[in-house]
């Protein structure tokens, strides 16, 4: 029983997981971001792509 209570790689496990979720978490934020800037860019690019042509 003693054994069984000083193994802590158990734990080390549980860190590691909510670290790698944690990164998961910022880089799906970052993408996120990116995306919207994007949509955005492309956004203007149509708008005055439209006016120029007439359209």
């Amino acid at each position: 029983m003693a054994r069984l209570l000083r193994n802590d790689a158990g734990a080390t496990a549980i860190e590691y997981g909510l670290i790698v979720s944690l990164i998961v978490i910022a880089i799906i934020s970052s993408v996120r971001g990116v995306a919207d800037e994007t949509n955005g860019l492309w956004a203007f690019v149509r708008e005055n792509v439209q006016e120029k042509m007439g359209g």
